[in-house]
């Protein structure tokens, strides 16, 4: 594991903030166009942390199968 685990875990706490901020800003510019109210960053940090609950572990599951095909 090394120093880098040390990181880990505010690097992706940081990652979540700035995504969820992200989230808000480009949803804040596409909103008014297509017509739907906009979100708060509380919102976004929901929508945020939902994404990655579940996408998280479809991306581990997909990078497990790849490896387990190329070993066998």
């Amino acid at each position: 594991m090394g120093c880098a685990a040390i990181f880990a875990i505010p690097v992706a706490g940081g990652g979540f903030f700035l995504s969820s901020w992200m989230l808000m800003m480009f949803w804040g510019m596409l909103a008014p166009r297509l017509g739907v109210p906009t979100l708060s960053y509380g919102d976004a940090m929901t929508v945020t942390i939902a994404l990655w609950l579940v996408l998280a572990p479809l991306i581990v599951a997909l990078r497990g199968a790849r490896r387990s095909n190329r070993q066998g």
